[in-house]
């Protein structure tokens, strides 16, 4: 008895991780570019947010109960919190900085808590478009810092 060769035929695209990995995927590769991922100060003052309405809907009582309830430890809880000390436009243009393809943020959440501790809102402007200078080309076209 004698077997015939049999050919198999199919598409594979190479997919990327995060950490840079190779893998190989079936069918072809998506159109559709990466979506990328929200910068975490963009993400942890969405979380300051929701953390304000837990308590104000008595599902906390403060940010102690907050800390136990979330595994977190009450230092980190009071950090997240100042962030809504920053400027409402501040808020808006961290809640808008662009999503981050590769690498680290371009705006680093110690920096933005940095600029929340500054009780004058007009130094907090300054500090951010300071800030905003600092960082690469590639932020600063994806729009003004306010």
């Amino acid at each position: 008895m004698t077997s015939t060769p049999t050919r198999l035929q199919c598409t594979v695209h190479i997919e990327r991780t995060r950490a840079g990995k190779q893998h190989l995927r079936p069918g072809p590769a998506l159109d559709t570019p990466p979506l990328g991922r929200i910068p975490r100060a963009a993400r942890l003052l969405a979380l300051a947010h929701h953390y304000t309405a837990l308590i104000a809907q008595g599902k906390a009582t403060d940010y102690a109960d907050l800390s136990r309830q979330l595994g977190l430890t009450r230092a980190r809880v009071t950090q997240i919190m100042q962030l809504l000390h920053l400027a409402p436009d501040l808020q808006e243009a961290v809640l808008a900085l662009p999503p981050v393809y590769t690498g680290r943020d371009p705006i680093q959440e110690k920096a933005v808590r940095r600029i929340a501790r500054e009780p004058l809102w007009a130094r907090q402007r300054e500090m951010w478009r300071l800030l905003w200078q600092q960082q690469s080309p590639h932020t600063q076209e994806h729009g003004n810092p306010t």
